[in-house]
C-alpha cells in the first residue's frame, strides 16, 4: 500500500489501544484518560483510539502518535452514534485528532446526511483522513467506495444485521482483506494477544483492542460476578 497517509502508516502491523470509559465511571475524566493513552504508548502502542473531543485534547498533550478520533452522540432519530454529523468530526479534528472514524454502516445517518458527503467533507474542510466503522462486508465496501481511508469491523456484532454474531468478526476481516485495497483494521473482541497476532496473520493492517487492556469497569464486574 503506497502512499498512504504518515498517519496512517504509522499504524502498520502495530497495536491500537482504545482508551475510553462509561460516562459513569471515575476514569471517565480527560486526565485519567490521557495518562491511561500515555501508558499504552509507553508499552508499545502505535496509536491510540478515544472518543470525545475533551479526551482527545487531553491525549493530544500527553501522546506523540496518531488519534483516531471519534465522538459517540445519540441520536433518538437515527442508530448511528459513531461520529454521526460533520460538526462531530470537526470537533474532533479540532481537539487534535489525527483520523477521524464515523459509522459507515448502512443505517440512516441523522438528518440525510449521507456517508460519502461527510467523507468528502471531512477530507476537503479539515484535511483529515477517515476510518470508517462497519459491520459487515457490504457496508465495508461501500465505505472503501466512499472514500473512506481505513476500514474496521469496530461494529460487527452490535447492529440489528448482525447482533447474533459474536466479535471479533475474524471471518469478515478476512473477506475485507481479500475485497478492499484500503487498510483493513480489526476492532472489537480482540482479548488476547494470540487473537491479536491471529488478526495480523489473517492480513489486518493493524489491530484495535480496548475492553481487555483498558476496560477495568468491565473487567472487575467481570470478575466479582465470577466470584
Amino acid at each position: 500500500m503506497q502512499g498512504l497517509p504518515p498517519e496512517i502508516a504509522a499504524l502498520r502491523g502495530g497495536l491500537v489501544v482504545s482508551c475510553q470509559a462509561p460516562a459513569r465511571s471515575p476514569l471517565h475524566e480527560p486526565a485519567v484518560i490521557a495518562a491511561i493513552a500515555a501508558a499504552a504508548v509507553d508499552q508499545g502502542a502505535v496509536g491510540v483510539r478515544i472518543d470525545s473531543p475533551a479526551h482527545i485534547q487531553a491525549v493530544r498533550s500527553r501522546v506523540q502518535v496518531p488519534i483516531i478520533g471519534l465522538w459517540k452522540q445519540v441520536d433518538p432519530t437515527s442508530e448511528v452514534y459513531i461520529t454521526p454529523q460533520f460538526h462531530h468530526a470537526q470537533a474532533v479534528v479540532e481537539a487534535g485528532a489525527d483520523i477521524v472514524a464515523i459509522d459507515a454502516t448502512a443505517r440512516p445517518r441523522p438528518q440525510g446526511e449521507t456517508l460519502t458527503n461527510l467523507i468528502q467533507r471531512i477530507h476537503s474542510e479539515l484535511q483529515r483522513p477517515v476510518m470508517a466503522d462497519i459491520d459487515t462486508l457490504e457496508a465495508a465496501i461501500a465505505a472503501e467506495a466512499a472514500g473512506a481511508d481505513i476500514v474496521g469491523t469496530t461494529l460487527y456484532g452490535y447492529t440489528a444485521d448482525t447482533q447474533q454474531e459474536t466479535p471479533p468478526g475474524f471471518d469478515l476481516l478476512a473477506a475485507m482483506v481479500q475485497r478492499l485495497t484500503v487498510p483493513c483494521l480489526c476492532e472489537g473482541g480482540i482479548a488476547s494477544p494470540e487473537a491479536a497476532r491471529h488478526a495480523l496473520d489473517l492480513g489486518a493492517y493493524s489491530v484495535v483492542v480496548g475492553t481487555a487492556i483498558t476496560g477495568i469497569d468491565a473487567l472487575v464486574a467481570a470478575y466479582c460476578a465470577a466470584l
